[in-house]
């Protein structure tokens, strides 16, 4: 049996909103640290682990996502200060920036339509209801704006927060398979593709390969958020229509 003294500690620790600051600092720190042990293996990538087992503790524990938030929260305030700073490589690349904005010109509007429009297809001749594609649409854009679109266009924003979270993940573990398979080494491709693909996690991914892949997809994140609320109106009742 438990003892009653280790019960109390744990109801005491659980409603503490610094216990859940502190687990997730020491179980990202710990996992980081595996990663980085492993040459930086990109399915150990601690960003999807850390979700698993921080979810997981959530789940066995019995604690309300509300309880954890409370604690949380504070990690969270410093995603804008963090997203601010991202300026900063950025003004430092802007040479490079000048040199390819052409390139970027085009891939922006284009890679923006085939991440919403490829996602939608799939899903509908998979059978996906209206609203489920409506809620995948902005995927590829950062939680804030994804869930503001999908709200506007009818879906269903805490669902579209599951898929951006997912998608910025995926991108993340498979980004460097898909750069050797398609022997892609330009670091201004590597991260513009994977801000505009991935988000924030994708960012983060992509300063591993460089400043530079950094900078870009800083610069991609805000460009296809912009991109995303513009296009995605026009082109999503088009594709609707398709499985209605």
């Amino acid at each position: 049996m438990t003892d009653p003294k280790i019960a109390e500690l744990w109801v005491y620790l659980a409603s503490a909103p610094l216990f859940w600051l502190a687990l997730t600092l020491v179980v990202y720190q710990a996992l980081n640290w595996t990663f980085l042990r492993c040459n930086r293996m990109p399915l150990l990538n601690p960003v999807l682990w850390s979700i698993v087992v921080l979810a997981a503790l959530l789940s066995l524990t019995g604690t309300s996502y509300e309880s954890y938030f409370e604690g949380a929260q504070f990690i969270h305030f410093l995603l804008g200060p963090a997203t601010v700073a991202l300026a900063v490589p950025l003004y430092r690349q802007f040479d490079q920036v000048r040199r390819a904005v052409v390139a970027l010109g085009v891939a922006l509007p284009l890679g923006s339509l085939l991440a919403a429009g490829v996602a939608v297809v799939l899903a509908g001749w998979l059978g996906a209801d209206r609203s489920t594609l409506v809620s995948l649409s902005p995927k590829s854009v950062t939680t804030p704006i994804a869930m503001g679109i999908s709200e506007k266009l009818g879906g269903v924003p805490s669902l579209t927060a599951v898929f951006v979270i997912l998608t910025g993940v995926i991108g993340a573990v498979f980004a460097s398979l898909i750069f050797r398979t398609l022997r892609i080494r330009d670091q201004r491709a590597m991260g513009f593709s994977l801000g505009l693909a991935a988000h924030g996690l994708g960012t983060a991914r992509a300063f591993q390969f460089g400043e530079t892949a950094g900078a870009f997809a800083g610069m991609a994140i805000g460009l296809n958020g912009l991109a995303t609320a513009v296009l995605l109106p026009i082109l999503l009742p088009i594709l609707l229509a398709f499985f209605d």
